[in-house]
């Protein structure tokens, strides 16, 4: 069967596709196009998947501690206990 391309935006898709393929005809690019796009589409998770697997890893990573000094632990991390730009904290 072939392929009819009508829309010469899409010919010259298909076109730029078949040389950067290096396929040899317009309907090899294509079909490589489209079925890598198919693959891509299967392995995408919905939003919603998406969200779940990240609220289990904050789930599994346990409560916050409400505390928490994060400018304190980034400076103790890195060997800057007192920031010489800084004014002293009270």
């Amino acid at each position: 069967m072939a392929l009819f391309i009508r829309d010469a935006e899409v010919d010259a898709l298909a076109e730029e596709a078949r040389k950067l393929t290096k396929a040899r005809t317009k309907t090899e690019a294509v079909r490589r196009a489209l079925q890598a796009q198919i693959a891509e589409a299967r392995r995408a998770l919905p939003l919603r998947k998406r969200l779940a697997r990240s609220k289990a890893l904050a789930d599994a990573m346990g409560p916050h501690a409400p505390d928490f000094d994060m400018k304190s632990y980034t400076d103790e991390m890195w060997g800057d206990a007192r920031c010489s730009s800084m004014p002293p904290r009270s």
